[in-house]
Parts: C-alpha cells; sequence; structure tokens
C-alpha cells in the first residue's frame, strides 16, 4: 500500500511539472527579420535547454528583448540572437545556415 502511494504522488508531482513546462511560454515565437521571418519553436528549445537563464539572462519579466538588446545598452537583438543561436547550435548539432532559420 505505501508503494502505492508513494508511486500515485511521484506521477502526480510529474505531471504537473510536465505541465508547468508545456505552459512556460508560447509554442512557437514568429521574429521578423531582414533576412525572412524566422519561426522559433519555443517549445522544442525548453525541452533541449536546461535553464531558462541561458536565453532570458534577465528574465522574462525584465520585457522584450529589444528594449534593451538596441545596440546602445546592450548588443542589437540581431548579433545577439546570432551569436547565442549559432554558438548553440554548432555545439548541438543545429542548423547555422541563414536560409535554416530565415524564411522569405
Amino acid at each position: 500500500m505505501k508503494r502505492i502511494i508513494i508511486t500515485l504522488v511521484a506521477v502526480c508531482f510529474l505531471s504537473v511539472a510536465a505541465i508547468a513546462i508545456a505552459n512556460n511560454g508560447p509554442e512557437t515565437i514568429t521574429l521578423e527579420a531582414k533576412m525572412g521571418t524566422v519561426t522559433f519553436p519555443h517549445q522544442a528549445h525548453q525541452a533541449t535547454v536546461a535553464d531558462c537563464t541561458t536565453c532570458h539572462h534577465k528574465g522574462v519579466e525584465a520585457g522584450a528583448c529589444a528594449s534593451c538588446h538596441d545596440g546602445k545598452k546592450a548588443p542589437k537583438a540581431k548579433n545577439a540572437f546570432h551569436k547565442l543561436c549559432k554558438n548553440c547550435h554548432k555545439k548541438d548539432g543545429g542548423p547555422t545556415g541563414c536560409k535554416d532559420c530565415h524564411v522569405k
């Protein structure tokens, strides 16, 4: 009986954790760019990036990236995205070509 209770508690905990992760932001994010629109699979990246602060280094409550990444206070958003994304993709085998992400 004790094992059943422990198993049920574990299943409930894992279910709540999975729902929390799944509801942590939109499924995709669309970024308009001169080279073409980038449709960023946000939830797919949540499954592979262990810590949200890897990308959201100031936290999501800090607002849109471009509010700081304007080229004055911080590197332009375009440059920050390219550096962060390409470095991670090179390391983990993701796409690195312009047209792999940018679609006209």
